[in-house]
């Protein structure tokens, strides 16, 4: 059977505030940007997106779930559950789906609640610190691993 010619987009609680929110450590751009960016990368390797924001935990862990027969990877930005979500990275282990988890900052330089993720054991790329342009980079690096190569 083929993949998918599918990924999930996945920006959690407060990631629809981009372009707004704290632009000395976010950026200027929005979600809708990010959008793009990850939809253009994707269309680089003949993949098309679904994306879902929401600030309800629920919501995002039902679209995860929902991923496991539509979807060849997902890309994350879980936001703050990152350092809270038990049930998300469960969501995600679920599934077994390969995942790249992106954050718009540096986490491992901000506060030191942010520097623990609860996804980073179930991702296989990571990408932190890029800004938005760290999602094209992430599907960059999560399709290798979609057809059975190595992650970063």
């Amino acid at each position: 059977m083929s993949l998918p010619h599918r990924l999930l987009l996945v920006n959690g609680p407060n990631l629809n505030l981009l372009g707004t929110r704290e632009p000395g450590i976010y950026g200027t751009a929005t979600l809708a940007d990010v959008e793009r960016i990850t939809r253009d990368a994707a269309a680089r390797h003949g993949l098309e997106v679904t994306a879902v924001q929401s600030n309800h935990e629920g919501v995002l862990i039902d679209a995860i779930h929902d991923a496991r027969t539509t979807c060849a990877g997902i890309v994350i930005n879980p936001g703050g559950l990152t350092h809270t979500s038990v049930v998300l990275r469960d969501a995600l282990s679920a599934v077994a789906l390969p995942v790249a988890e992106v954050h718009i900052s540096d986490v491992s330089a901000r506060e030191e609640f942010r520097r623990h993720s609860y996804v980073h054991d179930v991702a296989a790329v990571h990408v932190a610190g890029e800004g938005v342009a760290g999602y094209a980079r992430a599907v960059d690096l999560l399709v290798p691993v979609l057809s059975g190569g190595a992650g970063g």
